[in-house]
């Protein structure tokens, strides 16, 4: 059944991008290997690495053999550190299971019973035990009570990796299945078809009940709003939750649910809200103020007539049904990960720094951040004070990963692919939800093929619009301070952890990702310009430089 599905199987190239350290990247074993630059642009850290375990194959494939998937799970595999993915395909004795579960998952539209398992078990069981680890208070703890706290966490991590990869099938199916047919009733391609997804997604655009209780709150407390106004971020935060009474309340429940998540990536290595309070701060300003993000009703409503009338009249009944169901999990897209390892890691976070904090005390560390890069075993015996990594050995993963980018890495590792099956010898319900999945893979990793210029990069559209503005190359959450109101964000690629940070944006360049990444679905929510997939967009935008952001046509260019 081919070794890559079908999305990622383009031309074979070996060293495509060029490096000077080709040589670090041998294959992580046989068969074929392809870096992941979307979800992980640099090496992740080996408590996180180790913290996901198999969690992540195993999330995965329950979704795929559910699904009826041909694609069975990616295992992952680490040249220079980076990531890379062999894509497994289902085992040939499992094959007619597949082809009968694609068969009933469109038959009884299985994503709707996943969806309310989602709402009503999942999401809430999660929050519960997010906020049950977070109440804990660290300092108290002795060490030994640290380090099971810390066990703890990281298995935590790894049952909300699971979580995240168990509803693949719901977040994906149902929308790859309405782009598959809308796009051959209409002629449109994928990425204006996804503009009618606008609006089903409240949690890409930053939205939340407890940000939405405390802009209330605050709009009803004269001398609050005036507080919340100006003034340092972290100050603000501090007055705001312990103020008496309901604004009080809201703001400590509000920061519960969002301050232990991360805001860059989904590493251990990155901050969370609490370490950052400007990315709290700024959406509860900019809402309180009454800015409104994204398109309304009547907007979506016109887009949808829009390309509705080019649907053919027979077809119209099917393509309501089509996007309803699309719209009903889109939302699941970025939920699965804010309600699952973006938030486990942060809480894992935390307590790793208290142990580092304690480490530092002691004169086993010089700073508390290096313990990030500890071995879960390797925490254990600096604690207990019975050796570990030696002097510079933490720094130094951290410099390597700091250092190594995947935009930089070869594309590919190992034997060349084999090419799947075409969907058309398959049977019909197995050949429409291949035809989804290597529809929403395709656009979840796909990049641009175009040959970038010295003043144009070529990307693809991942929010349609035309915007002017000043080029920031941000490469992590080091630099989110150097954002201005109206900046142009140029960077590797974003997660759900960056939606904090949309409103001060007028546009989004990415080098990785395609219209369903990350980047792609917050740029819409917030009805602002993105060309993502762009491959070396970092590489080739100076920092500070002027730009025109075309995402009518996937196109930058530098102005000045």
């Amino acid at each position: 059944m081919g070794s890559l599905p079908r999305a990622v199987f383009i031309a074979w190239e070996w060293n495509r991008v060029a490096s000077p350290h080709l040589s670090a990247y041998a294959p992580p074993g046989p068969g074929a290997w392809q870096i992941d630059t979307t979800h992980v642009p640099r090496p992740e850290t080996l408590f996180i690495r180790e913290a996901q375990g198999e969690h992540f194959m195993r999330g995965f494939r329950s979704t795929t053999s559910r699904y009826g998937w041909l694609l069975d799970y990616p295992e992952p595999g680490y040249a220079n550190e980076l990531t890379y993915y062999r894509f497994h395909p289902a085992s040939p004795e499992e094959i007619p299971a597949r082809f009968a579960a694609a068969e009933r998952v469109f038959e009884t539209r299985l994503w709707r019973e996943d969806l309310r398992d989602w709402k009503g078990r999942a999401k809430p069981e999660a929050t519960r035990g997010h906020l049950a680890l977070q109440a804990v208070d660290l300092a108290s703890l002795s060490d030994g009570e640290l380090l099971a706290h810390v066990e703890r966490c990281r298995d935590w991590i790894g049952e909300m990796v699971f979580q995240h990869h168990e509803f693949n099938g719901a977040a994906l199916t149902p929308l790859g299945d309405f782009l598959v047919q809308a796009s051959e009733w209409t002629g449109l391609a994928t990425e204006r078809l996804l503009e009618l997804m606008r609006g089903s997604a409240p949690y890409s655009a930053g939205g939340s009940p407890e940000l939405d209780s405390l802009v209330e709150a605050i709009r009803a407390d004269g001398e609050a709003e005036a507080a919340l106004a100006e003034g340092d971020p972290a100050a603000v935060l501090d007055g705001l939750r312990s103020r008496p009474g309901v604004v009080g309340s809201a703001t400590r429940a509000y920061v519960d649910a969002v301050g232990h998540r991360i805001v860059d990536g989904f590493d251990v290595d990155n901050p969370t809200g609490l370490e950052m309070p400007e990315v709290l701060i700024a959406p509860l300003r900019a809402a309180v103020r009454g800015e409104r993000f994204g398109a309304s009703e009547e907007e979506i409503a016109d887009a949808t007539a829009r390309v509705r009338d080019q649907v053919p009249d027979a077809r119209r009944p099917a393509f309501d049904d089509l996007l309803a169901e699309a719209r009903s999990t889109y939302g699941l897209r970025d939920e699965r990960g804010l309600f699952s390892d973006i938030w486990a890691t942060g809480i894992a976070r935390l307590a790793l720094l208290e142990a580092g904090r304690r480490l530092v005390e002691a004169g086993r560390l010089e700073r508390s951040e290096e313990i990030l890069e500890a071995r879960h075993a390797e925490i254990r015996d600096l604690v207990e004070g019975r050796g570990g990594p030696a002097a510079g050995e933490l720094a130094e993963r951290a410099a390597h990963r700091a250092r190594t980018h995947a935009v930089d890495a070869p594309l590919f590792l190992g034997d060349p692919p084999e090419p799947p099956p075409p969907a058309d010898g398959l049977p019909p319900g197995a050949a429409r939800m291949a035809r989804a999945v290597d529809c929403v893979l395709g656009s979840l990793f796909g990049e641009s093929q175009a040959p970038n210029e010295e003043t144009r990069v070529f990307g693809l559209v991942g929010s349609p619009g035309v915007y002017e503005g000043t080029a920031r190359v941000v490469f992590g959450h080091e630099s989110f301070y150097r954002l201005e109101p109206g900046d142009v964000l140029v960077t590797h690629s974003t997660s759900e952890a960056f939606n904090a940070l949309l409103p001060l944006l007028g546009a989004i360049v990415s080098d990785s990702g395609g219209a369903l990444s990350h980047a792609a679905i917050v740029a819409r929510e917030f009805g602002i310009p993105a060309v993502v997939g762009t491959r070396e967009a970092t590489k080739l935008i100076p920092d500070g430089a002027r730009v025109r952001v075309d995402a009518e046509k996937g196109v930058v260019e530098i102005l000045a």
